[in-house]
């Protein structure tokens, strides 16, 4: 029993040594692994940067456009019924309904404008007629009355003077009267035709308003005005336009049929990175749902002011990427990853970012030889970075700082007053590019302002707009 005690004790025990033995040869390989090469070639400072495709060119689906009057004061429309997304249909075909709800409550309240206009009119038109019927007849008798007081003067010949003087005075204030109504006649003539004028305008007005809701709500169902691939509507929030979303006058588009010949990924780049990007540079187009394929594309523009996304902290810029191949697979909303290749550099020196330490701001790597080596940085991408000077091709430097790194002895001293120039010269870079920004931004504000002064038309404005073509 004791014996096999002993004999188990002994099998453990060599087996525990086993694994110390292999754990510590895994580790030794583990340090070697640490060890890396300087390597030269083709470098490539990239922007990775998520993206959606959208069609580059697309038809809009769009509400009456007789929304959009002001005689119908309509505001928000809900959509009803929508097709699905990815429908393909031709042209005429139905695509939405809206709701009809809100304007048929307001085509009741224009059918009573409508009668009380037709009332207006009718009672402006009676009372116009009885006014000027009165001040005819008031005519009438006005020259009736001229000619008994002219005969009154001529038959008071014979009378004593204030007799004859009294006839006279008569005839005279009666003819001043009928002048006077003559007068008043064509002033009240003037004045029944602004009334009816005016309730003339009033009844059509009323009237071309009650005709245009009955026509817009003809229009209420919409249909495509081509053949196509529905694509629903991104509003500017980021959300879909589906049922139960708003059209309002001011953006009536309902769905799009987009051209799925000539793609874009519109994509958004980090305020620190938009530096780096500009229209014209190369760009490598994956499709996450097809991770197989592999396209290229091409920037087209890149937003000049930046914004900020939803549930974000961070300002991005918007930056949209022309997609050079056509697949029939594409389609919009989409996922794109996209590589943008921002700088390409030849034959140079690289090393990986973890090999970098720093003293006192100054980088510089640890080599097999023991020594700690400084090094000029140049242009980085997400793994690697150039080295400019200090490092050769093939030299073995370290991921990781070695054990005893007191013990490594520095070298490439006279690099550094080389890392300090370019420093400076970088500064200074920087500097001009933000006085250059701001001069910008100023020349933008006073071009507003401009604008906005008394006098400041369409000629002022336009004189303001640049367009910006890719590559410029």
């Amino acid at each position: 029993m004791k014996k096999n005690v002993i004999i188990t004790t002994s099998i453990i025990g060599a087996l525990v040594l086993g694994i110390i033995i292999y754990a510590i040869a895994g580790d030794q390989d583990n340090i070697a692994m640490l060890e890396v090469p300087v390597m030269k070639g083709r470098f490539e400072v990239l922007v990775t940067v998520t993206g959606e495709l959208q069609a580059e060119r697309s038809e809009q689906i769009m509400g009456p456009a007789e929304l959009r009057s002001r005689n119908l004061r309509i505001g928000n429309i809900r959509i009803q019924d929508l097709i699905p997304e990815g429908t393909v249909v031709d042209s005429g075909d139905y695509v939405a309904l809206l709701d009809r709800s809100e304007s048929d409550n307001a085509l009741k309240d224009m059918e009573d404008a409508l009668e009380r206009a037709e009332a207006q009119y009718t009672r402006t038109q009676l009372d116009t007629t009885i006014t000027l019927s009165n001040l005819r007849d008031e005519l009438i008798n006005l020259r009736y009355t001229v000619e008994e007081r002219n005969l009154t003067l001529e038959q008071s010949k014979f009378e004593p003077p204030a007799t004859i003087r009294q006839a006279e005075i008569n005839l005279d204030r009666a003819e001043r009267g009928l002048e006077q109504a003559k007068q008043n006649y064509q002033l009240r003539i003037q004045q029944a035709r602004e009334d009816m004028n005016e309730a003339s305008i009033n009844l059509a007005q009323q009237r071309r308003r009650y005709q245009e809701m009955i026509d817009v709500l003809e229009k209420f169902e919409i249909r495509a005005p081509k053949s196509g691939m529905v694509i629903y509507h991104r509003e500017w929030s980021g959300q879909r336009r589906t049922v139960g979303s708003n059209i309002s006058p001011w953006d009536l588009t309902v769905a799009t049929l987009p051209d799925l010949s000539s793609m874009l990924s519109r994509t958004y780049v980090n305020e620190i990175d938009v530096s780096k990007v500009r229209a014209g540079q190369r760009v490598r187009v994956g499709v996450d749902a097809f991770p197989e394929r592999a396209y290229t594309g091409e920037i087209l523009s890149v937003a000049n002011v930046g914004e900020q996304l939803p549930n974000t902290d961070a300002r991005v810029f918007e930056v949209l990427i022309r997609i050079n191949e056509y697949d029939p697979i594409l389609r919009p909303a989409m996922t794109t990853s996209n590589i943008i290749i921002t700088q390409t550099f030849d034959d140079v020196h690289y090393i990986p970012l973890e090999a970098i330490n720093l003293t006192d701001s100054i980088p510089f790597v640890y080599k097999r030889d023991g020594t700690k080596q400084i090094v000029v940085l140049g242009s980085a991408n997400e793994n690697h970075v150039i080295a400019e000077h200090g490092l050769s091709e093939n030299e073995r430097i370290y991921l990781t700082t070695p054990e005893n790194p007191d013990r490594y002895r520095l070298v490439g001293e006279e690099l550094i007053a080389v890392i300090e120039e370019k420093r400076e010269r970088q500064r200074e870079e920087e500097q001009d590019r933000r006085q250059e920004e701001e001069r910008v931004l100023r020349d933008r504000e006073n071009r507003m302002r401009q604008m906005r002064q008394p006098g400041a038309g369409a000629a002022g404005a336009g004189a303001g707009m640049q367009i910006t073509r890719p590559g410029n």
